[in-house]
């Protein structure tokens, strides 16, 4: 992003169309720039130069595929409170830097409450969960607590942001 624009700021800078363009861009990113260009209702070219304004003012962080966590076999999903040692600050940076390199981690957050971190974590199975969690999650310098939720059913599961 663009350091002299603010992230308050950077809303306002974002017209309709820019919010239809990031709209159909959450609902297919491989969108080719003659379709986007035609939902929206703009020229190919007017279309494309706002789609790359959007990325270069860091709107548009990057591009990927959603893959089926269950048709990849990987059929559990937990949700991990992990909490750390207190006044280890070294650790917290390592751990934050470790858990970043974790593919069984699809997400983590620095979160408020009874935990420091809440992390979404993917196994093929509970055992695979279990070795995870205790034999390396658990194991990370700093780390004092790890408590789990398993996923029982996904009710809704979107990268999608709200634009209005």
């Amino acid at each position: 992003m663009n350091e002299a624009i603010g992230k308050d700021s950077l809303h306002t800078l974002l017209d309709r169309l820019d919010r239809r363009i990031l709209a159909a861009l959450q609902a297919n990113g491989r969108i080719s720039n003659q379709e986007l260009a035609g939902l929206v209702h703009l020229s190919p070219a007017q279309c494309n130069r706002r789609h790359r304004r959007l990325e270069a003012m860091g709107v548009i962080r990057r591009y990927e595929a959603r893959l089926d966590a269950d048709r990849l076999g990987l059929g559990v999903t937990a949700f991990v409170h992990i909490s750390m040692e207190r006044g280890q600050h070294k650790e917290v940076l390592k751990f934050q830097r470790t858990v970043g390199k974790m593919p069984q981690v699809l997400e983590c957050y620095a979160v408020t409450g009874d935990f420091d971190y809440v992390c979404k974590v993917v196994a093929h199975d509970l055992k695979g969960l279990s070795d995870f969690l205790l034999g390396t999650l658990a194991q990370q310098p700093g780390v004092s607590g790890v408590r789990s939720s398993i996923c029982l059913n996904e009710l809704k599961c979107t990268g999608a942001l709200p634009l209005e």
